[in-house]
């Protein structure tokens, strides 16, 4: 019988198109940014080289502006939807023209723990783009204090309740005419609307009329939502940034400023109405009054507190598996659509970095448990029914064999082997 460390190397590897890893097979069959930088640290666990090319790779295809794309499509694929033409930003490679979740300095520098001997070069290379990519998010995305996003999938969680009064100002209905791809890969009724899908596409359009103006996106465009999640993210990945340069000799001072500024800007995103961080609508100044898995990112960040922490030990022990990306108490809660109530293994993660590091060995050890369940009973999946554990989206993913090679399953097989 494989063992499951076998299996996630395995995917690791079958998802690797050279040089850049795709989350899965059919359903996403680019490199997707965030995924990659999970894919790098999975790769890290048996192949430093390889972890190392793979975030090479994502930042080759950096821009001018500093800006690392949230899709790079290396190779022409028909069957994927929004694809370079829609996107029009005429890069070589194509790629998108909004970003993702920046955990890729965070996950670095466990890349570099993990590879002390190797990995030296690779982060002195890696170092200035990184910080060029930091400086982009400070200068264009965190004008209004918190991380903000102008485009639902720049969150990296697509359609979760947060974004709702965001997109209800976002005029879908002249998107056109289109054939989405990924309902024809999985079960349309775990993935977002055709309404939802008309105006992510709006969205796009807008960015393509502007030439993708990213001063002109955010001061005129559709959608501008500040994004917990992406403000803690961001925040713990400049202070990673900084102790990375510190450890080069590089000078940090600018990092540890823009780390000060966004953990100041932290108060304007508490919503005292919902007791917990909250996205808010930078259009009109709305919280979106829902508590989700955004919220509880803060602890990658060190920003939790007891009333958060009550909200979390609520929403968690509502359902069996993992930590749901939406309030099973709320009316928009959907154990299996996409980011509306399932739980995450890849967020799970994150969380657990921010609990470790907090001393909450606790929650880390009950959280990497329940993960831990999850995949044994039903595999690698992109993401799971929290109630049931039933594997929802696509399947043999990348980032779910990475962090069982990282967290979920590290040691466990070895021990399972020696009992």
């Amino acid at each position: 019988m494989t063992s499951l460390d076998e299996q996630a190397r395995a995917i690791l590897r079958k998802n690797d198109r050279g040089g850049y890893t795709v989350p899965t097979d059919g359903l996403y069959p680019y490199q997707w940014n965030w995924d990659s930088a999970f894919a790098a640290w999975g790769f890290a666990t048996f192949d430093p080289p390889r972890a190392w090319a793979e975030l090479e790779t994502l930042m080759a295809s950096q821009w001018d502006d500093g800006m690392v794309p949230h899709i790079i499509f290396h190779k022409v694929d028909p069957g994927y939807f929004p694809g370079p033409d829609v996107w029009a930003t005429h890069r070589s490679p194509p790629t998108s023209g909004i970003s993702q979740p920046p955990v890729a300095a965070t996950l670095a520098r466990l890349i570099w723990e993990m590879d002390t001997e190797g990995g030296h070069s690779h982060m002195a290379a890696l170092f200035p783009k990184l910080l060029r990519w930091h400086r982009w998010w400070h200068e264009t995305r965190c004008t209004y204090g918190p991380a903000a996003i102008t485009h639902p999938w720049e969150s990296g969680r697509d359609n979760c309740p947060d974004w709702d009064i965001g997109m209800e100002g976002v005029d879908g209905s002249r998107a056109g005419d289109y054939t989405r791809r990924d309902t024809g890969h999985v079960d349309p009724s775990m993935r977002p609307r055709k309404a939802e899908y008309d105006r992510y596409i709006a969205i796009v359009q807008f960015g393509v009329e502007v030439g993708w103006d990213q001063a002109r996106i955010v001061a005129e465009g559709p959608f501008l939502m500040a994004d917990p999640g992406i403000t803690f993210i961001l925040l713990r990945a400049h202070e990673d940034l900084a102790a990375i340069g510190r450890a080069l000799n590089e000078d940090v001072t600018e990092i540890e400023a823009w780390a000060a500024q966004l953990r100041s800007a932290l108060p304007t995103i508490w919503n005292p109405a919902l007791g917990a961080y909250d996205a808010k609508n930078l259009r009109t100044g709305e919280f979106a009054n829902v508590l989700g898995s955004g919220a509880f990112l803060a602890y990658l960040a060190d920003a939790s507190n007891p009333e958060l922490e009550a909200h979390l030990m609520r929403v968690w022990d509502a359902v069996t598996y993992g930590i749901p990306s939406a309030d099973p108490e709320a009316e928009v809660f959907d154990p299996r659509r996409y980011w509306r109530g399932p739980t995450w293994p890849v967020v799970n993660a994150l969380m657990a970095i921010g609990f470790r590091d907090a001393g909450r060995h606790d929650l880390d050890a009950r959280l990497r448990r329940e993960t831990v369940e999850l995949i044994q009973k039903n595999g690698f999946a992109e993401y799971f029914d929290p109630n049931d554990a039933t594997p929802c989206g696509g399947a043999n993913f990348t980032w779910t064999a990475a962090i069982w090679l990282t967290w979920a399953g590290l040691g466990l097989e070895k021990a399972k082997g020696a009992a």
